[in-house]
């Protein structure tokens, strides 16, 4: 499971946890613009805008977790069992197969506006990028320095939302996760009145209890409610350090620790690494569950004419600094 926010101070940002019970051994990968993009159903793309993100790079070719383009616009998948659904292809749209997605929107598009136009013309196809890599059931989140909205492929069709909260996890569709807020209007960043009953007196016995009722569990539902809390009333100063620093603090509140979700044998659902991409600037940052440091990569130190993948390896020990 997981979960992907936006955040603005000064700058623009966007990432997400990737929570799950193992790893592809992913890279922080670097896409430059004249790295052909070969699609299976329409043209390849032999120019275009600079990508960095989180992929696993098989066949050289980079399956993008999440990824900003050049022009500050970024992208997420996350796991939508059960609710996403493949269409077979159709003759009047463009079919991209879900591993293609993301290269699709950024490799072309720079603005929220221009991917919506894309989106137009696109059918999700049923297609697998091999035997053993069959597609993931996905949803995704697109972002622009302004605005987000959520994409789903369901048996209906392709639904696209507005997302005005900058946030999504899982199950259920995002409409209902939208429609489940309703159920959190109470809530409070201010101490609590007594609305339940004038004969009765209540204490506020400890700080935080205007947040009274706000979930803690790590069900995707509860997680869009509470990132949505914390985001929403996530205030920092607008230095790059500040921000960055208050991203993490609103994923934190969201990741997922070792041994509290149970997926049967020895295994156990974690959060793999968190990211936070500065739009503006075209760094992708991130933490580990054994690095907790923040690493950065910065897409403008590279080569972006270049016709070659650049990629990574994550920092997975634990940095420490000792003072003594």
């Amino acid at each position: 499971m997981c979960t992907a926010i936006t955040y603005k101070t000064k700058d623009h940002y966007f990432g997400r946890n990737l929570d799950l019970e193992y790893s592809y051994m992913e890279t922080v990968t670097i896409t430059p613009r004249n790295y052909p993009f070969k699609f299976r159903e329409v043209k390849t793309v032999e120019k275009h805008y600079a990508i960095i993100g989180m992929a696993y790079v098989a066949s050289d070719y980079p399956l993008y977790y999440d990824a900003i383009n050049e022009k500050g616009l970024g992208m997420a998948g996350l796991n939508f069992p059960n609710n996403a659904f493949y269409h077979e292809d159709k003759k009047d749209k463009d079919n991209i197969a879900p591993f293609e997605f993301i290269p699709w929107i950024l490799s072309q598009c720079a603005t929220i506006d221009e991917a919506k136009l894309l989106l137009n013309k696109i059918n999700i196809a049923n297609i697998n990028f091999s035997d053993e890599l069959p597609a993931s059931p996905l949803h995704w989140i697109i972002a622009d320095k302004n605005n987000s909205i959520t994409v789903e492929s369901v048996k209906d069709g392709l639904k696209i939302y507005d997302n005005p909260v900058g946030v999504l996890t899982n199950n259920p569709t995002f409409d209902m996760h939208m429609f489940n807020l309703n159920n959190y209007m109470n809530l409070s960043i201010e101490p609590p009145q007594n609305n339940f009953s004038k004969k009765l007196n209540f204490d506020i016995y400890s700080r935080g209890m205007g947040a009274l009722g706000l979930p803690g569990d790590l069900s995707s539902a509860s997680r869009f409610v509470k990132a949505t809390f914390t985001k929403m009333n996530s205030l920092s100063g607008v230095s790059e350090s500040e921000s960055i620093s208050q991203f993490y603090h609103i994923l934190t509140s969201v990741e997922q620790q070792r041994g509290c979700v149970h997926m049967g044998e020895d295994k156990y659902e974690i959060t793999i690494y968190s990211s936070c991409c500065n739009m503006d600037k075209g760094i992708y940052y991130y933490t580990t569950y054994e690095n907790s440091q923040i690493t950065g990569v910065d897409m403008h130190k590279e080569n972006l004419d270049s016709e070659k993948l650049i990629s990574y390896n994550l920092v997975e020990g634990q940095q420490i600094k000792m003072q003594n």
